[in-house]
């Protein structure tokens, strides 16, 4: 039983990312099995609520006010927009919204006001709630996990030695300070970045090492493909092949068994072959919609046939948030039905029971 390290040496993580694809395969996917269920993926919307204008300077991004490109900014949405997007998204198959506002940090006022809000809403919904709002302070995370948040999205983009070539406006340790102020709360943490910035293996692995040594190491970990952008200063990057998306998947589930690693951006380049073999390597989370941010994205109904094809299902929410030893205690009074299943994680048990899940989602609010 593979057990999670928070000591990974960039040395390491690199040996692994080039082993031979096969081997690399076999025990990712291997260490996949041990801590989640294979045929469950987690089905996410990534939802827009306030678009452009941004003052930073991320080389990728779009929605960055000193650039040129054809992203339209608009002011934040209402309440009542976003509950009519997240109701449409459950209704797809979604068990997670996650609302992104282009802003370098938050400020408290009526806009906050507005977001904690949002949170309060879909959160009524039994849906999970994330957010990625830029820097926050202890106590705007403090606000966010009274009013329901599940999740805060903070991505450390590459390793602290290229984070410089791509952004200057914003310290590498502004965003680990921002994920110490999440820590501070019940809310679970979400940290990735983007591969295909012209950075190396080794900066892919530096990724890694700061995510990993992390402690506790995040939840999820959205690994991105960086879809290039007109008018943006990383237009003319080449897109990664899926043989790279594939490896850092495989890598990241290995150095983070327990995580959620979320196949991100850059899917509608990668064939349904490539989207599976990554379901084999360790990803269990896509995000669905037509768009992400301001991104393209596979249509929901093409992910769906995805799922029927590979014999996927969506995952419920709230399952990974759960403690083991308090889902096991909840299931225990009731009796198994059948045959135990292969896969027996404890967090799943509860799938076998209706009046167990309703007890366990009590015990999670």
């Amino acid at each position: 039983m593979s057990i999670t390290r928070h000591n990974w040496t960039k040395e390491e993580i690199l040996d692994v990312y080039n082993k031979p694809l096969m081997e690399l395969l076999y025990d990712a996917a291997t260490i996949h099995r041990e801590h989640h269920d294979p045929n469950t993926v987690q089905v996410s919307t990534l939802l827009s609520i306030k678009t452009g204008g941004c003052p930073e300077d991320c080389g990728y991004c779009p929605q960055a006010a000193r650039y040129h490109t054809n992203v339209e900014g608009n002011d934040l949405m209402s309440v009542r927009q976003v509950k009519a997007q997240a109701l449409r998204a459950k209704a797809s198959g979604s068990s997670r919204v996650c609302m992104g506002a282009a802003w370098r940090n938050v400020k408290d006022g009526p806009e906050f006001d507005e977001v904690l809000e949002m949170v309060r809403t879909i959160n009524k919904l039994d849906m999970e709630v994330c957010c990625t709002l830029g820097m926050i302070t202890e106590n705007q995370a403090h606000r966010l996990a009274e009013a329901g948040l599940y999740a805060y999205n903070h991505n450390l983009d590459s390793s602290e030695e290229y984070y410089k070539e791509v952004i200057s406006t914003r310290g590498y340790q502004d965003r680990l300070d921002t994920i110490d102020n999440v820590r501070k709360t019940n809310v679970t943490v979400c940290s990735g970045g983007i591969i295909g910035m012209g950075e190396k293996s080794e900066d892919r692995a530096g990724m890694l090492v700061a995510l990993s040594t992390l402690n506790p190491q995040p939840e999820s970990v959205p690994i991105n493909a960086l879809v290039a952008v007109e008018g943006t200063p990383l237009e003319d990057q080449k897109p990664v092949s899926i043989w790279e998306m594939i490896r850092m998947v495989a890598t990241t589930r290995i150095v983070m068994p327990e995580t959620q690693v979320r196949l991100s951006a850059g899917r509608t380049e990668m064939s349904r072959e490539g989207q599976a073999m990554c379901f084999f390597a360790g990803a269990n989370s896509i995000f669905a919609g037509d768009k992400l941010l301001t991104t393209p994205n596979p249509d929901v109904n093409a992910d769906m046939e995805m799922f029927e094809l590979l014999g996927l299902n969506p995952q419920k929410p709230f399952i990974k948030k759960m403690q083991p030893e308090t889902v096991e205690a909840v299931d225990s009074q009731f009796e198994p039905l059948g045959e135990k299943p292969k896969w027996t994680r404890p967090e799943h048990k509860i799938e076998r029971n209706e009046e167990a899940k309703l007890k366990a989602k009590e015990v999670v609010k």
